[in-house]
C-alpha cells in the first residue's frame, strides 16, 4: 500500500524541526486542501499525510510554513528570506512510498524523493 510521508530537519540547528506547520494540497484541477499538520518532536508527521484509497496518482503540493517555524528559533529579518516553501510533485504510482523530506535553514532549503 502506498503512502506519502515527510520529515523536516533544521540544518542550521542540527535538529529536527519540531512544530513546523505543513499543508498538503491536491493540484489536479482547482487546488484542494487535503491535510494540515504540525511536525512532532522528531520533525515528522505522526502518521502518513495520505495513504490507502486516498493516495492516488496526481499532482500534489506540500507547503512548509518555514517563516513561522524560524521565527520561534531566533531573530529573522522582516520579511524573512524564506516564508512559505511550496514543493509541487507528481505521484505516478500510488502503490509506492513517496517520502518528501525538507532540509531547512533560514536562507536555503533542499528536498528530494526519499524512501
Amino acid at each position: 500500500m502506498g503512502r506519502l510521508t515527510t520529515h523536516v530537519l533544521d540544518t542550521a540547528a542540527g535538529k529536527p524541526a519540531s512544530g513546523l506547520r505543513i499543508e498538503l494540497w491536491s493540484h489536479d484541477g482547482d487546488p484542494v486542501l487535503l491535510n494540515a499538520i504540525k511536525t512532532n518532536d522528531d520533525g515528522r508527521a505522526d502518521k502518513p499525510l495520505l495513504e490507502g484509497a486516498s493516495f492516488r496518482p496526481g499532482t500534489y503540493e506540500l507547503r512548509f510554513f518555514a517563516g513561522e517555524y524560524l521565527r520561534t528559533q531566533g531573530s529573522l529579518p522582516e520579511p524573512p528570506f524564506l516564508d512559505v516553501i511550496p514543493i509541487r510533485f507528481g505521484v505516478s504510482n500510488s502503490d509506492q512510498h513517496y517520502h518528501v523530506p525538507l532540509l531547512l535553514s533560514a536562507y536555503g532549503y533542499s528536498t528530494y524523493r526519499g524512501s
